[in-house]
């Protein structure tokens, strides 16, 4: 069984979602590259040394300070597998502040959405964020339910859907013309 995703499962979730492929996969595109998976069959992920800092009070500022940092910044990233490196180090401190505190899969879905996307917590939404594409998939489509993301993906307002989907700092890096530009690519493709 493939890890990634078929055109079927694309067309599943936008059968669920009431959308076009296009909107799903410039999504994808965006967020991760379009891949789901590291070349070792790890999840891609990426870890949010803040976001740590948040779900442990700030308690390993001062011990550990490339993981857990009162802002955002992406000083500390070290991409690609290297950022397994970072959750492990993060992990060994408090493993559930360290799995909510990174982005998972093809659609980079932060570990702390584990509930809106149906899962009981974040330990099982991380194993299933390792399974498969078609489980990122999964999620994502209950993440955008959960938020109310339905009509900006429908009706393609790529500003809208950043600025829920990646923050309202989503601007900084241009996440609405991204999309606009992937969404432009996959549709003229279909």
């Amino acid at each position: 069984m493939s890890k990634l995703l078929s055109d079927n499962d694309f067309e599943t979730a936008a059968f669920i979602l009431e959308c076009e492929v296009a909107a799903i996969r410039a999504v994808a595109e965006v967020e991760s590259a379009g891949a789901g998976f590291l070349s070792n069959g790890l999840a891609k992920i990426l870890f949010e040394g803040h976001i740590f800092y948040k779900y442990t009070s700030g308690a390993y500022a001062t011990s550990n300070p490339t993981i857990c940092y009162s802002r955002w910044t992406t000083k500390f990233y070290k991409g690609g597998a290297a950022e397994y490196d970072r959750l492990r180090e993060a992990e060994a401190l408090n493993r559930t502040a360290a799995r909510m505190s990174a982005s998972y899969g093809k659609f980079q879905i932060m570990g702390f959405n584990y509930g809106i996307c149906g899962f009981n917590n974040v330990d099982e939404f991380y194993d299933a964020m390792q399974n498969t594409e078609a489980d990122q998939l999964n999620a994502f489509c209950e993440f955008i339910k959960s938020n109310n993301l339905v009509p900006a993906l429908q009706n393609r307002n790529w500003a809208q859907f950043a600025r829920v989907y990646n923050g309202p700092e989503y601007a900084r890096n241009a996440y609405d013309t991204k999309l606009a530009a992937a969404y432009a690519k996959y549709a003229a493709m279909a």
